[in-house]
Order: structure tokens, then C-alpha cells, then sequence
């Protein structure tokens, strides 16, 4: 993509060529806003160091301040200027997962301001598998902290075009680039306490992490948080569409029953609804496997705010593999689960 550079609200639009990248580096440098691709969502990053930049993530966003952030880095030498300790363990998984869609937590190296981490003294880190991302970490010389490039609560971006609907005139730059492949956030693995547990399910699975570990790896209740969370997206509602969401849960032939006349019921009275499941299909090929529905769910959530629709159905999943993360946004998103 050539460097021209657009404006939309105020927010530069760059492109993924050499000299765009260098300069939303440079903007990064300056205590500056660039959101940025990665093989998960886009991301929105301030230099990791700047706890002044970082505090303008929030206010962007309109992100709580007890939310942590997760800090990208582009080799594993940069691991220490953002933690105090790199156990075996994590090195391990590092050696194995990155660059990958998965973040640990470990304990903050004082490099790193305490609003990146919520004043936690641990701090969530991975090393993203997107040439930009890693293209833009490199000449900014300086890790990157970033969350999802939207407004919180509202379904993440992955595309460009997704983040100027919620931030243009907001941010400084956005990269345009390609879309995120994978879609869904990266996994987030506390490595602090005396066994791993996820604290958000995502683009590694939890089977991928037990065969690299040779040992059981919990998953965090999300639903029993209370307090500081320790990882973005365990404590508020999250990736929620303009229209209520419900999720029906149970065996696949009464799911399809209950969707069937909850569409008559509504079309009856003229109003519109939403399907975003494996039984009937809009946005999706038929019998769309997790990895199909990872990559477009919240691109077809976003698509349902653009219809102005009614209500949104979407059916649960199985939950093994990458499933298990599509449930976890699903459930976050829902305004209501029903069981059949």
C-alpha cells in the first residue's frame, strides 16, 4: 500500500508501507495514539514506558482505569525492559507461542508505569504474529501497550475501518492494513501464582497449552471476578452489539425450534432479528467450524449495528479448541442466555 496519508476526523490514515510505519512510529515516540494490526484484533498503542501516553489509552477508550493492558514487544531480548523475572516456564511457552496470540503474566519491571497494569505488579506481555505490528514495535525502539483499538464494551476491530467507527478524532493514527486473521484476542496465561491458569481464553487454546506444559491448566470462573482484574476483559461487560444479544444454549434440534419462532414471532410484529449461529446462517458458511466464527464474529456483530436490527440470536458452540474463546466473547456479550 502506498504512503499517502488521509485524514478522517482529525486521524491520520497511514498505510503499511516502510515510511507509514515509521511515521506512526514516531508518533508513538512522541507520547502519541496508533492503533495497529495484529493477527488478533487491531490494537491501540502508546509507548509502554510513558505513563502519560498510556493514561490517554484509557480516556480514548473511555476504558475503566482498573483494566490492565497488555504490552507488545517485537523480540525476546525487549522481555526485560518490561518484566522483573522470565521463569523457565515462560520461556518455554515464549520459545513455543511466539510470536503468537498468547500473553503472559509475570511480574512488571519498574520500566513499566503502574497504570499499564492497573497498580498490579504483574503485567500481561506478548510478541504479536503480524509483520506491521512487529515492523512498527521495532522502529518505535520502545515495548507498545495496547488494548483493543475500540470504545470499551463495544465489539472489537479487525479491520481499520472498524476502529475509525469508534475512534476517529479520538486517536492519532491509524495503520490500514490487512484484516486480523484469527479475530478473537490473544489467551492470557498468569504465570505468577504456583500453576498456570487462564485468565481469558483466546487464540491459543487450552489443549496447545496443556501439550507444551504436560499438566492441567485451569481457566479463571470469569463469572467470580471481583476487585482489580488481573487481564483485560475478566471484570466488564465487553464486546457488546448495539441490539440485546441472547444465546441459547442446548441440544442443536430444540435450539433451532426456539430460533424459528422467536423470528416469526418478531417478523410478525415487523421488527428484525439477527442470526449469528451454526444452524442457520447469514454472515458465514453452513456448519461453520470455531475458527470461521472466531475470524468474523465481531465483524458480523458490527454488521448487525450497521442493519439497526432488533435483536440478535446467536447458539452456543462447542467448546474445545478455539470454541472455548468464541464462547467466552459470546457470553460477554449476551444480554441474556437462554437454556432449551
Amino acid at each position: 500500500m502506498s504512503h499517502s496519508i488521509l485524514r478522517n476526523k482529525g486521524t491520520l490514515l497511514l498505510g503499511d508501507d516502510k515510511v507509514s510505519v515509521i511515521r506512526a512510529a514516531r508518533i508513538i515516540q512522541n507520547g502519541g495514539l496508533v492503533a495497529f494490526p495484529t493477527e488478533t484484533v487491531y490494537g491501540l498503542g502508546a509507548a509502554a514506558t510513558d505513563a502519560q501516553a498510556v493514561k490517554r489509552i484509557f480516556k480514548a477508550k473511555g476504558r475503566p482505569s482498573d483494566n490492565p493492558l497488555i504490552v507488545h514487544i517485537a523480540d525476546i531480548e525487549q522481555l526485560n525492559a518490561v518484566v522483573k523475572t522470565i521463569s523457565t516456564r515462560a520461556f518455554m511457552l515464549a520459545e513455543h507461542f511466539w510470536p503468537g496470540p498468547l500473553s503472559l503474566i509475570l511480574p512488571r519491571a519498574d520500566k513499566i508505569p503502574a497504570v499499564v497494569s492497573a497498580g498490579l505488579p504483574t503485567v500481561a506481555v506478548r510478541m504479536p504474529d503480524h509483520q506491521v505490528a512487529l515492523d512498527l514495535i521495532r522502529a518505535a525502539k520502545v515495548p507498545i501497550a495496547a488494548p483493543s483499538a475500540n470504545r470499551s464494551g463495544r465489539p472489537s476491530p479487525t479491520s481499520f475501518r472498524h476502529v475509525l467507527e469508534d475512534l476517529a478524532g479520538r486517536i492519532d493514527a491509524v495503520i490500514r492494513s490487512d484484516t486480523c486473521p484469527i479475530g478473537l484476542e490473544s489467551t492470557v496465561l498468569d504465570l505468577t501464582g504456583p500453576r498456570p491458569v487462564i485468565l481469558r481464553p483466546g487464540g491459543v487454546s487450552r489443549e496447545e497449552l496443556e501439550a507444551v506444559l504436560n499438566c492441567r491448566v485451569p481457566i479463571l470462573g470469569l463469572n467470580k471476578v471481583s476487585g482489580i482484574p488481573h487481564s483485560p476483559g475478566m471484570k466488564y461487560r465487553h464486546y457488546s452489539p448495539q441490539a440485546p444479544l441472547v444465546l441459547i444454549a442446548g441440544p442443536a434440534k430444540r435450539r433451532l425450534l426456539l430460533i424459528e419462532s422467536i423470528v416469526e414471532s418478531y417478523r410478525r410484529q415487523g421488527l428484525s432479528v439477527g442470526l449469528l449461529n451454526s444452524a442457520i446462517q447469514e454472515y458465514m458458511p453452513l456448519k461453520a467450524g470455531p475458527e470461521m466464527l472466531a475470524a468474523h464474529l465481531y465483524d458480523s456483530l458490527r454488521q448487525m449495528d450497521h442493519r439497526d436490527v432488533d435483536l440478535i440470536l446467536a447458539e452456543e458452540t462447542e467448546i474445545q479448541g478455539l470454541g472455548l474463546a468464541v464462547m467466552n466473547r459470546l457470553r460477554k456479550a449476551a444480554t441474556r442466555i437462554l437454556k432449551v
